[in-house]
């Protein structure tokens, strides 16, 4: 029997992406993340009936290592990493590491008993790609597999951008997705309409991951994978460009985006924490976009900007 080692990390918020993708570029076969946000109006959106957690700005983040490889040289490598994230000037607010052992059949069901289809939309779901689900008349589904990280569609920013490319996407757009991660939001894209969908990541596992979810979904063949930086480099014009990373992240790419888009085009932007709202608006707005949505969930900002010059459907305008 293979058993595997557990490395929990307390973390705050903004820096889950950053922490998970550490894990994983580090040889964790899959991270889970517990946020108490996830819960933050649930109940009202779903129906559903959910546990009192406490509300606070940290996340717990796990990670998943045979017990072939060396813990503790993971753990003193985890440590480096948060101290080169600290040095570039994250937040990581007070932070955990702890590390437990568990079974395979355990690790199986530890991560697996925290997904479940996931409505995000009147006809959008996302469903756990080992799950027996039939869709509804018209419901859309997106088929993805949690354990390989990356973000599953469960999380507040990731639902929100889901919403937005609902909102934006007519049919037979061009969408660029940007640090795509598991591939949902291209994925999402497609099943929404659009002509095709460019996806680029810097971590070439996240590459894999995405072209595997992908791979779940028979009518996506429309979606091209790359590693990529943000939008350097890239030529490919588009009516769409959507981005859930983290603020310090976007910034860098405003400029770009501008570029690409086309006129009358949308850039949709998420992952962006409370206080790093001002500073993405005026990066976006600097570059030449007008705000045109604005979502909140918790602390959790998603932003749909327009390149136009029709001030009538802009906020403010």
């Amino acid at each position: 029997m293979t058993t595997w080692n557990e490395v929990t990390l307390t973390v705050d918020r903004e820096a889950q992406e950053a922490v998970s993708n550490l894990l994983v570029e580090l040889g964790s076969q899959g991270v889970m993340i517990e946020d108490s946000r996830d819960y933050l109006d649930k109940e009202d959106l779903f129906g559903e009936i959910i546990p009192e957690v406490t509300q606070d700005d940290s996340v717990t983040i796990t990670g998943y290592y045979p017990d072939t490889q060396d813990l503790a040289a993971i753990k003193t490598s985890i440590q480096a990493g948060l101290a080169e994230m600290v040095a570039a000037g994250l937040e990581l607010g007070e932070t955990t590491l702890a590390s437990s052992e568990l079974a395979e059949e355990d690790w199986a069901d530890n991560w697996k008993k925290y997904y479940e289809p996931t409505r995000i939309t009147h006809d959008l779901t996302i469903v756990p790609s080992w799950t027996d689900y039939e869709p509804t008349a018209g419901e859309k589904v997106i088929r993805l597999d949690p354990g390989m990280a990356f973000g599953t569609g469960t999380h507040p920013t990731t639902k929100m951008s889901l919403f937005a490319l609902s909102q934006v996407l007519r049919g037979g757009e061009t969408v660029l997705d940007v640090g795509t991660g598991s591939g949902v939001l291209s994925i999402a894209s497609s099943l929404l309409g659009a002509k095709e969908i460019f996806a680029y990541d810097l971590d070439e596992v996240a590459v894999r991951v995405a072209e595997e979810n992908i791979q779940l979904n028979a009518t996506t063949t429309n979606i091209t994978v790359s590693t990529g930086d943000l939008l350097r480099g890239v030529t490919q014009e588009a009516d769409v460009i959507v981005a859930n990373i983290l603020a310090d992240i976007l910034i860098h790419l405003t400029a770009d985006a501008y570029r690409l888009v086309k006129d009358e085009g949308y850039l949709i932007m998420s992952g962006i924490i409370a206080d790093k709202w001002e500073m993405v608006r005026d990066s976006a707005e600097s570059a030449g976009f007008f705000l045109e949505t604005h979502m909140i969930q918790g602390e959790w900002n998603c932003v749909v900007f327009k390149k136009t010059d029709d001030m009538s459907g802009v906020i403010g305008g």
